[in-house]
């Protein structure tokens, strides 16, 4: 994440905590990063006020904002980095913070969370949706997890994948990992998920051995993530390989090694495909109590910029 100089911050209109801002500041101390508190506000009320003219609206409207960048540039005071700030007006959130990406050529976006006050678990907005699946440059989720000194990233691979476009986003991840471990202090960990055996050819084949497939299967990953890992001087005890879905294994091993960050790749999908399939990053976060960087895999076309 060193590499990353130029961060826009989604800033929370509705609190004076800034989760995301504050992780932005404890990384651009560390890498010398531009950092830009972005808020994009909207009523619809004052678009429904028939009985000014449009010029009248517009004033109201200047005046909302105005309000917003003077809010803003109080809260920046708490923070010891040089922030700049950019409120606009727009109705759709996400569509703002990508344009601000395009336009600007922001390296990472940079997003808090919502806790639900009575189930106690994070509520994923629209807007974090849009994001996950259309913004191309990394996303960032921040959560209440602190980052302690000496701390554990948790990259996700899909390393028994022989397809080109896995294996270039398992380094992508890996790689991320490493160096961000490096501008933070903290140690890094990868996991992979395997399939169990599937039921129905258990059943349908009598002579099928099952143990046999699963220590097969389970050797197989347990190579390929080893033969991953060295790419990067990976210890074997920081390699992890466990049956099951990647969402739940994720999840599983997030919580045994206390991770403050986890990093994983998303293809994005939109319209249909997402609603019957989804993705991993998408099953998973809601389930995490520590930060998410989702990664988009090199050459990945976003729809907002078709």
């Amino acid at each position: 994440m060193e590499s990353y100089q130029n961060i826009l911050v989604v800033i929370d209109p509705t609190t004076e905590e800034q989760k995301a801002l504050a992780r932005a500041c404890t990384l651009a101390k560390h890498s010398g990063a531009k950092v830009t508190a972005f808020l994009s506000i909207y009523d619809f009320s004052y678009e429904m006020t028939t009985m000014l003219s449009g010029e009248e609206r517009e004033a109201m409207r200047e005046t909302v904002v105005k309000g917003r960048e003077n809010w803003l540039t109080d809260l920046i005071e708490d923070f010891d980095y040089d922030i700049q700030t950019k409120v606009i007006w727009h109705n759709r959130p996400f569509e703002a913070i990508l344009a601000e990406v395009r336009d600007n050529a922001f390296d990472v976006v940079i997003k808090s969370t919502h806790e639900h006050p009575t189930l106690q678990s994070v509520i994923f907005t629209p807007t974090d949706w849009h994001l996950i699946r259309k913004c191309w440059v990394p996303l960032l989720l921040v959560k209440e997890h602190t980052w302690p000194d000496n701390g554990h990233i948790l990259a996700a691979v899909n390393a028994g994948s022989e397809e080109e476009e896995h294996q270039s986003l398992n380094n992508k991840i890996s790689e991320e990992a490493i160096n961000l471990a490096k501008l933070i202090n903290a140690d890094v960990h990868f996991v992979n998920s395997y399939p169990g055996t599937p039921i129905n050819i258990a059943i349908e084949i009598p002579e099928f051995d099952a143990n046999e497939y699963n220590d097969a299967m389970k050797q197989h990953h347990v190579d390929v993530m080893k033969e991953h890992g060295d790419k990067y001087n990976m210890a074997e005890q920081y390699l992890h390989v466990e049956e099951g879905l990647p969402e739940d294994v994720i999840e599983k091993v997030a919580n045994q090694i206390d991770a403050e960050l986890v990093i994983l790749g998303t293809i994005g999908r939109t319209g249909l495909s997402a609603v019957l399939i989804g993705n991993t990053a998408e099953h998973v976060i809601d389930r995490l109590n520590c930060d998410l960087l989702a990664l988009k895999p090199d050459g990945y076309q976003s729809p907002f910029l078709k």
